[in-house]
């Protein structure tokens, strides 16, 4: 049992670094939950257009992680070896990354917005089309000015959390949260005096809240640079050794290409869902909010599996990172099915806050209690992707994650939903099972050891 249950001083750690994260992403999805309460609170429409601009907006987000995530790889390795000078060059590469996401995000976002609401609306027995286009668009114009605040964000809580800081990023996104929810309810509403500005109002709230946590978390880095040496300097230059950045990019660019290509199928899936009409378009929607704030534990535990593991690699501490990855994974799984038994419990409860009809609703409970029942798998299979990824296995993470999204997701429920008969309960159903296959091939894959390798040098071998 000692190899798959820690001792008190494993636990310790691992909920130092996860519970901050969990904090954080558990407060954002709580205030997004009640965000979405409140658009929801006005009508269908408004939700579905809300929702369908916020599928667009996680494929930028995600690409964005996916961006930052293979320099993060070595940031975390690079802090194991206490290498600030190469965390500085990795925060370079990043801001750089970050910068030439967003261009593109403006680009395509506030160049075809329009286009790509458009895909998602199919008649159905709930909703107005021209009305959720209309409010879609709204949201999305106002939305374009939160992209550059939210990637320098995630530039620098991303290099805080490799370099052991994981309370601080938490702090900025509770206060950034905060400022969300008081300005969404003034604003929505129009208390105080101030105007009835619906989900004008919501998006207006977001792009404040993302100014405010980008003021906390960049002030906050640059008045402690003995805490974070890194910061010391960042800016001086933007020069970066060429043999970090063929690294990097070596190691990062599957990344890169994985959760563009990841985002962008669900963003397909959702709209094949749409086609059975706005309904599945609302109830996927509650149905991701709520279990968004139960997700949490596992995504947490994903990341914490990498941050630990990278800096235990980049110490050179194979055994131990070995035996540590085993004993977080069976821990994420204990974790996810406790909760998704809660989730289950609970899912008929949730759907009913909303103003929507009573077909939205029962949808709504269903998906919410397969997303629970499947909760261990996405726990387990999550844990993987990070092992996988902190030593430098990213071409296979790659096959692991979108390969298997775009070879078998897809085309199933491409095929039930254009081929069959099938209402969208049974296949949420069947498509959510491909992650036990995902999960089998994870086991096969860390059976093997292949990730378990240190991939950086000191940076004044490579300056």
């Amino acid at each position: 049992m000692n190899r798959f249950i820690g001792d008190r001083k494993f636990y310790r750690k691992v909920l130092t670094v996860t519970f901050p994260i969990m904090i954080q992403n558990g407060v954002t999805n709580f205030v997004g939950m009640l965000d979405n309460i409140m658009v929801g609170r006005i009508g269908t429409d408004q939700m579905s257009g809300v929702a369908i601009v916020n599928q667009l907006f996680f494929v930028f987000n995600i690409c964005i992680f996916g961006a930052l995530a293979g320099a993060g790889i070595l940031g975390a390795q690079y802090y194991g070896k206490a290498d600030y000078e190469g965390i500085r060059h990795v925060f370079r590469f990043k801001i750089i990354c970050a910068a030439v996401m967003v261009a593109l995000g403006l680009v395509i976002l506030g160049g075809f917005g329009g286009q790509l609401i458009s895909l998602y609306l199919h008649e159905g027995s709930a909703g107005n089309l021209e009305d959720t286009w209309i409010y879609g668009s709204q949201y999305l114009q106002i939305m374009l000015w939160g992209l550059l605040p939210f990637a320098v964000v995630q530039t620098y809580s991303s290099t805080l959390r490799e370099a052991g800081e994981t309370v601080m990023p938490m702090i900025a996104s509770v206060c950034a949260v905060g400022v969300n929810l008081v300005l969404n309810y003034i604003l929505i509403f129009g208390r105080f005096g101030a105007p009835v500005m619906g989900v004008r109002g919501a998006a207006v709230a977001t792009v404040i809240s993302r100014l405010v946590e980008l003021s906390i978390i960049v002030i906050w880095t640059h008045t402690h640079s003995v805490r974070m040496p890194f910061a010391a300097g960042v800016y001086r230059s933007l020069y970066i050794p060429g043999a970090v950045i063929r690294q990097t990019v070596r190691v990062g660019l599957p990344l890169l290409v994985n959760e563009a290509l990841w985002s962008c199928g669900m963003a397909v899936m959702t709209q094949f869902y749409s086609v059975r009409g706005l309904e599945v378009v609302a109830g996927l929607n509650i149905s991701n909010t709520i279990s968004n704030v139960f997700n949490v534990v596992y995504i947490a535990m994903g990341t914490g599996t990498g941050i630990i593991l990278g800096q235990l690699l980049g110490a050179g501490k194979v055994d131990q990172a070995k035996d540590e990855d085993r004993k977080m994974i069976v821990f994420a799984v204990v974790l996810c099915a406790a909760l998704g038994v809660g989730l289950f419990l609970l899912a008929p409860l949730f759907p009913r806050i909303y103003n929507t009809e009573e077909e939205v609703r029962q949808l709504a409970t269903g998906l919410i209690r397969v997303t629970a029942v499947f909760m261990p798998v996405y726990g387990f299979y999550n844990c993987a992707y990070f092992t996988l990824r902190a030593g430098g296995k990213t071409g296979i993470t790659f096959l692991f994650d979108s390969g298997i999204l775009w070879a078998v997701s897809i085309p199933l429920l491409f095929c039930l939903i254009y081929f069959t008969s099938l209402s969208v309960l049974p296949v949420f159903i069947l498509v959510q099972s491909v992650d036990i296959f995902r999960s089998i091939l994870g086991i096969a894959l860390l059976r093997k050891g292949i990730w378990a390798r240190t991939i950086v040098v000191g940076t004044k071998q490579v300056a």
